[in-house]
């Protein structure tokens, strides 16, 4: 399969010759990939292939030396984690972002926080946040925490669909996941799967970034194969086997 992608009017984002270098290390050397609507892309590789740098590329943490990041057919940039929010890009990183002495609504709204008066005379609107972070978590996940606990008090699943339910419910038509059931047991990851499902069934594309194999087939609809600060390879899920994505990585197969 070419690894180059075709124009497609279902392409929500695509990502163009991105390098990126810290001093003499060249994490990303002209890297490609393309996300469709309502898909669920895997991104995979070896730890080092430039997974992580590239993430951080799309979700503006790092600012790309050079390349193209386009998204619905216009090219964007970002300086700040924030404006890639703005244009509909959310990131559930590792480590979740989550603090911990917060309870679920007051982690939803850090630094979006609804407030309810005139001019000088404004206060939070906490009866709003809880309302809203209760309808965006019931909407995604099943057997939700109350958006009163505490964030320390929460298992690692539900920490998981807090984070996920936080980044997919501001209208994000993008959402980033970075080894999402990592730590997870089997039946957490199964809650976690279904809710990258449900995010896929209401049109959001998502970029999932996993070293489960198996996970990859199950969930993705399109796989990016990257080795050595490029995309190497593509390939449809459906059409692809875990030993093929081996190879690919390891280079023992050509795109």
């Amino acid at each position: 399969m070419n690894t180059t992608a075709s124009v497609d009017t279902d392409v929500i984002l695509s990502a163009q010759n991105i390098t990126k270098s810290f001093g003499g290390v060249h994490a990303l050397r002209g890297a490609s990939i393309t996300m469709r609507r309502g898909e669920v892309t895997a991104l995979i590789g070896d730890n080092g292939a430039g997974k992580s740098t590239l993430v951080r590329c799309l979700s503006g943490i790092h600012r790309p030396d050079s390349g193209t990041i386009t998204l619905d057919g216009k090219v964007v940039e970002f300086g700040t984690p924030l404006a890639a929010r703005e244009h509909g890009i959310e990131t559930v990183q590792q480590n979740l972002a989550l603090v911990e002495e917060l309870t679920v609504w007051q982690n939803f709204f850090i630094g979006r926080e609804k407030t309810k008066g005139f001019g000088p005379f404004q206060m939070l609107d906490r009866k709003a946040m809880r309302s809203t972070a209760e309808s965006l978590l019931s909407d995604l996940a099943v057997n939700v925490p109350p958006v009163t606990s505490r964030v320390r008090r929460l298992s690692g699943g539900q920490r998981q669909a807090v984070a996920i339910a936080r980044a997919a419910g501001w209208g994000s038509s993008i959402v980033i996941m970075d080894e999402p059931t990592a730590a997870l047991g089997v039946q957490e990851t199964a809650r976690v799967e279904s809710i990258i499902r449900k995010l896929q069934d209401q049109g959001v594309a998502v970029l999932l970034i996993s070293h489960n194999f198996d996970q990859v087939l199950r969930l993705s609809d399109h796989v990016w194969v990257m080795r050595g600060g490029l995309a190497v390879a593509e390939r449809r899920s459906s059409e692809t086997s875990g030993d093929e994505l081996v190879a690919l990585i390891t280079g023992a197969k050509a795109a």
